[in-house]
């Protein structure tokens, strides 16, 4: 059950951007409407009106044949009805998407996903006349290797290495024998940690390519939900964006749209996400992600010598869409452009970076999105939580920095006073009196009471903190039993969801584990952090 929630705007984590979007002091024309309830049928209204509702048909071929191709049996199940849905003009859709992570990566990819299922479920008890089909968008494009070959199960970090380039949906699965051998070594005979050896076994060592093996693993996770999988790299999806693709090519418009609104966002004190090029698209090739850039007119592949001319590179376009991969600034008008989609769900980096693009859709004249923050959740077992009560410490008091959690646990449970508010209060007192009667002698008297002053409230500042350094002596024992507990939280100082696997609470609780964190999502009505107890 979640012990303990809270909005998502009071996590000491959250960045500015952020935390004004979600308390209501963002400028509104930096967005279009806020993520709740009450503006979906605004947001269903404007995106049906100009959503091109031929695509549909095109959406359903390319996406069944991608399952097709896997051989997943969609007969009688939620996702081949939800495929089937997409071709009305009633049904939407609700996106989340992430990259490849090697077994999923960090277990908040279970989160994003999760929480992007109970939405369209919401919205559908909400709006029955319209049907909220969810959506995972794989970034199979990305070409950052190092950031998705790698996942921790148990304080052990399993790496793929490849010497593999490009695209790393792309990447055959060469190598990742080896992973798993060494995977299996760490796993039990469970019916849990064999349930879990068959998902890596099946997924990653029986497809071509990363993108499948990424496309079955959350089809096996999710499936029974109606979660679609959807891999965008591919040339018929693409075709579509032919115009798009071309006037990006021949007038740089991102660049200079992203740049105003960037700069506007730093005149208000929030940072950049996201830096905008002159042409924000990549060329892709077998082994490649080439960056284009454009110098003398000639359109050149980075780090290459490869180029175009002006006519050459659009035949490029027209005939070989395929070849031709958004950055992070078009990605989400690819995604955007293609599918009815009324939301985006993301952490707190990619919304604040979508709040840069407004103007990019506004020019391409593509609705944007509604934002959601997703989920935040920090799991462990009954056991654990009952160590904590028995310490005293709630789950509220997690929310905080180790250092700040330890100085307000000891003052809280400390038998003598702490602060020395009183003294100073006291002091303050006798030398506001000795301020007035310096006034009546020379000013060299009045400086030195004042510095005088300062001098002794900085000494009682040092022996407060003495105070609680003596106290924390006192209190060594269970300051060590929580400092322990709290790393099952923030291991290696970071939060739980970006350093454990999904597989740690699998080995565990088995499918279990989704089932509770899905039907905690359902109680939340917004935004939240949770503290489950599994």
């Amino acid at each position: 059950m979640a012990r303990y929630a809270f909005g998502a705007d009071e996590s000491f984590k959250i960045n500015p951007l952020l935390k004004d979007y979600l308390t209501g002091q963002l400028p509104q024309r930096w967005y279009n409407r806020f993520a709740d309830l009450e503006n979906i049928k605004a947001q269903i209204d404007e995106k049906s009106s100009s959503y091109n509702h031929n695509f549909r048909a095109l959406l359903y071929n390319e996406i069944k044949k991608s399952y097709d191709t896997l051989a997943i049996d969609l007969q009688e199940s939620v996702v081949l009805q939800n495929l089937e849905l997409l071709k009305e003009k009633n049904t939407f859709t609700i996106t989340t998407g992430h990259q490849l992570n090697l077994f999923t990566g960090p277990v908040f990819f279970v989160y994003k996903i999760l929480h992007t299922i109970v939405l369209c479920e919401k919205f559908k008890s909400e709006y029955p006349d319209f049907n909220f089909i969810p959506v995972y968008w794989m970034a199979s494009e990305d070409h950052d290797f190092e950031e998705i070959n790698h996942f921790q199960f148990r304080g052990k970090k399993f790496q793929w290495n490849s010497a593999q380039k490009g695209a790393v949906g792309q990447f055959d699965l060469h190598g990742l024998n080896e992973v798993f051998k060494v995977f299996k070594s760490h796993l039990g005979r469970s019916k849990n940690d064999t349930e879990l050896k068959s998902l890596f076994e099946s997924a990653y060592l029986k497809f071509d390519n990363l993108a499948q093996a990424t496309h079955l693993l959350v089809h096996e996770l999710f499936g029974r939900h109606g979660l679609i999988v959807l891999d965008a790299d591919r040339r018929a999806l693409k075709e579509l964006m032919i115009p798009l693709f071309k006037e990006e090519l021949i007038s740089n418009p991102s660049q200079t749209l992203v740049k105003d609104r960037s700069e506007k966002i730093g005149e208000k004190g929030y940072k950049a996400q996201v830096f905008p090029r002159p042409i924000n698209l990549f060329h892709l090739s077998e082994q490649e992600r080439q960056r284009i850039d454009i110098d003398c007119d000639l359109y050149q592949l980075v780090n290459s010598k490869v180029n175009f001319s002006q006519e050459e590179i659009l035949s490029e376009v027209e005939a070989h869409p395929e070849r031709f991969s958004p950055n992070v600034i078009l990605r989400p008008l690819y995604q955007e452009y293609i599918l009815p989609n009324l939301m985006y769900v993301g952490g707190a980096g990619e919304l604040s970076y979508w709040f840069q693009l407004k103007s990019v859709f506004e020019h391409f004249q593509v609705v944007f999105p509604m934002l959601k923050l997703r989920h935040s959740v920090y799991a462990a077992d009954e056991k654990t939580y009952r160590k904590l009560q028995k310490l005293n410490v709630v789950d509220g008091d997690l929310n905080n920095a180790k250092n700040q959690l330890i100085n307000r646990w000891v003052r809280k449970v400390s038998n003598i006073p702490l602060e020395l508010t009183d003294f100073k209060a006291l002091l303050d007192e006798q030398f506001n009196l000795l301020q007035e009667r310096s006034k009546n002698t020379d000013l060299s008297f009045e400086g030195a009471v004042k510095a005088q002053r300062q001098k002794q409230m900085n000494g009682l500042d040092k022996l407060e903190k003495r105070l609680l350094l003596a106290q924390k002596r006192v209190l060594k024992d269970e300051i060590q039993r929580i400092s322990i507990l709290y790393e099952l939280f923030y291991p290696l100082g970071k939060p739980q969801e970006r350093v454990e696997n999904f597989s740690t609470f699998y080995s565990d609780y088995g499918s279990r584990f989704i089932e509770i964190v899905y039907t905690e999502f359902q109680k939340q009505t917004d935004s939240s952090v949770l503290f489950i107890e599994l």
